[in-house]
């Protein structure tokens, strides 16, 4: 043997030389006195078991709902009344608005007398149109405001996904919004039936108004069922309504019978067509106009109108409220709906306005 030679012994798992009486290699912790053996392939961190995965995806249960207490301090059922002053509790639809471009806007209200608001409202607004749309439930109906916020809802999104007309002429776009306002009256048919099928078998289903004014720069076109009402107020001192009523009013009005008696008559508000599992059915009826100026387009509920009718009066109204509120169309609508519950808020307002300038114009 070669004097020189190292000794000691050698690591089996890394090559490193280590003394005769040493157990353990210094370099990697191998021990030193075991038999060799081959290489064990790396295991993986077992998983979680199978109980603990199951667990992990199963979501956690749901919070007890909290307590919610009326402005008497009683309780609210779940029916969202209470039980101490039996009147229904708030709701986020007691009082809404709507602006979706600066110069269309709505607002929605409950009045100071009716438990809930019945009334919908639902707006859209483009570069090239806007769309307003009310619906007023029927108040001796069954759950009415369900039948007008979905007839609301899907005439106007109908409406305001409608193709442009074809044509820039304004007398073919009159007849094409005609066409397209036949067609949102059948879909909001559907929704209002639609929302019926989830009260029951009752006996008297949810039904409501429907009426859609519709800003196609220059023609404004307009179509209801029912007897909430659209205007047109240019600022030439025009002063139009451009629908008529389905009603017991109009009816007595139409033979003879003077507009202020007609509508001061208990049955003035029966109306005679309308939205629902019981609609009589048809075309909404239509009109439309080419405006040769500057206007407003307003779009309501007969919480509005029933205490200023008449479209001369009405407009006077509008042109000071909008006045007063630098022709912002939301502040208007605000004022317009406080100014209606001044009246006495018998019934649910609904305040729509869209301003309405010609391209030359700023």
């Amino acid at each position: 043997m070669n004097a020189d030679a190292p000794t000691g012994v050698v690591c089996p798992k890394c090559g490193e030389r280590a003394g005769d009486s040493d157990q353990f290699c210094e370099s990697c912790g191998a021990s030193l006195t075991a038999e060799p053996t081959a290489a064990e392939p790396a295991v993986p961190a077992p998983s979680a078991p199978i109980e603990d995965v199951r667990t992990a995806l199963t979501p956690p249960p749901p919070e007890e709902t909290a307590v919610r207490h009326c402005s008497c301090g009683g309780v609210i059922d779940d029916d969202d009344w209470c039980t101490v002053c039996r009147l229904r509790a708030p709701s986020e639809r007691d009082h809404f608005e709507l602006q979706p471009v600066p110069n269309v806007a709505g607002v929605c209200d409950r009045g100071m007398h009716h438990p809930r608001n019945e009334d919908a409202l639902a707006i859209a607004a483009s570069m090239t149109r806007a769309v307003l749309v009310v619906c007023d439930g029927v108040s001796n109906a069954t759950d009415s405001d369900a039948a007008a916020t979905a007839a609301a809802q899907a005439a106007c999104d109908a409406l305001a996904t409608a193709a442009d007309p074809p044509s820039s002429v304004p007398s073919d776009r009159i007849d094409y919004w005609k066409e397209q306002c036949n067609a949102a009256a059948q879909i909001a048919q559907a929704a209002a039936v639609e929302a019926a099928s989830h009260v029951g078998n009752v006996a008297e289903p949810p039904s409501c108004t429907f009426v859609t004014g519709i800003v196609d720069t220059p023609v404004v076109a307009t179509a209801w069922i029912g007897d909430s009402r659209a205007y047109w107020f240019g600022d030439d001192g025009n002063a139009t309504q451009l629908s008529t009523d389905d009603s017991w009013a109009t009816d007595e009005i139409a033979h003879g019978v003077p507009r202020t008696a007609a509508e001061a008559d208990p049955r003035a508000h029966s109306i005679t067509r309308w939205l629902g599992v019981d609609s009589p059915g048809g075309d909404p009826s239509y009109t439309a106009l080419i405006a040769t100026g500057p206007g407003w387009v307003l779009v309501c509920s007969d919480g509005l109108w029933n205490y200023c009718s008449d479209a001369v009066a009405l407009r006077d109204l509008v042109a000071a409220t909008t006045a007063a509120h630098s022709g912002d169309p939301l502040a208007s609508c605000r004022a317009l709906v406080d100014w209606a519950n001044e009246q006495g808020g018998h019934d649910n307002v609904t305040v729509a306005l869209a301003r309405v300038t010609l391209s030359n114009e700023a």
